[in-house]
This record gives C-alpha cells, structure tokens and sequence, in this order.
C-alpha cells in the first residue's frame, strides 16, 4: 500500500468516546494535541511553537484498550496511516472550506519519556473461552501429569526461568518444578523459583 505512515508524539486533548458502528465493529475516537519546542537562541531558553490537532481513530481490540487507557492530558505515542480530508460548510454556515487531519492508528501507547505506566494484557472473552479446557477434559500423561503444556490454556503453563550459566557458558531455561541433570553424573536438581 502507498498508505503515508506517521508517528505522533503530544497529549491528549479530549476524552475518548467509544462507541460501536451498525456493523458491531468498536471504534474510539480522541484529539491529539502536538506542539513542536524549539530552542530560542535569543531568550537562550526553549519556547513552544505552534500547536497541531489530530484526529485520532482505533478500531476494535484496539479501540476497547485506549477506552479502557487513555484520559485526557495524558502523553501519547501514537502511530498509524495519515488522511488528509478537506470539505466546505454549508452556505448557511458561511460555506468556509475546512481541512482535517486524521489518524487511523495501528498502535498507541503511553510516552514513557515523561513517565511510566504498567501493562495490563487483556485476554478477550471469545479467545479465553476457546482455550480453556475444563479439569475434566484433560488428558494426561500419566498420575498428576498434563498431555502436552501447549495443549493447556495460557494461564496453566508454566513460564520457564532461566537458571545458572553451564560449564560451556550457555544459559539454559528449564520450566517450573522440572528436573534437569548438571552434567558430570550428578543426580538431577529441582530447580525452584520464588
């Protein structure tokens, strides 16, 4: 596609309304307020140029997490395809000729050069559902054992943590509450994690 991609950097100039076409898709909509700084050698000091709207859209599992994130004055990132739309006001309004520039955006996020913030994933009801599979239904392997653990639904597997450098200097990664031989005819070890 020859789609003109731009990355925003400013705040959020007003609240965020979610809403749902007739076709069931959700989209959030927000004005992104950028002001460019630049350095003012004669008031050897930085000043504020001038300020730039946008109009900024999201659509569906996107759109329900910048509901969910986004507030008014916050500092945002924002990255997404620029459309440029022009039009004229009817003649009982003065029939002036407008400009707007939008964002359909493909990723937002926090500016975390002016802050910090704390990553929630959001597991989506439909695919939550899809992988859980009840106690009942599993299958094992042998007493107390699961099948296969990427047959398990996501929040059952065990994450692996890395353990202490080899001999040859590679790091292994052995998952949660498995054993794994030291080499050098030592018995296996139980590798635990806090």
């Amino acid at each position: 596609m020859n789609d003109t991609m731009v990355t925003l950097v400013g705040n959020a100039a007003t609240a965020v309304e979610h809403r749902q076409t007739t076709a069931g898709v959700t989209v959030a909509r927000f004005r992104l307020a950028a002001t460019s700084r630049r350095w003012d050698k004669a008031q050897e000091r930085w000043t504020d140029g001038e300020t730039s709207f946008y109009t900024v859209r999201s659509w569906r599992g996107l759109a329900d997490n910048v509901a969910a994130s986004v507030a008014v004055g916050e500092p945002l990132v924002v990255q997404g395809r620029l459309r440029l739309r022009e039009g004229e006001q009817p003649p009982e309004r003065g029939g002036q000729r407008w400009f707007s520039a939008e964002v359909d955006a493909v990723a937002i996020g926090h500016d975390l050069s002016r802050g910090t913030a704390a990553f929630r994933r959001v597991v989506r009801a439909a695919r939550a559902a899809a992988d859980f599979v009840p106690e009942t239904q599993r299958r094992t392997d042998g007493p107390g054992q699961e099948q296969d653990p990427a047959q398990q639904p996501p929040h059952a597997r065990s994450l692996g943590t890395p353990v202490e450098s080899d001999a040859g200097g590679g790091r292994t990664t052995v998952p949660v509450g498995e054993e794994r031989s030291s080499g050098g005819g030592d018995s296996p070890k139980k590798v635990s994690v806090p």
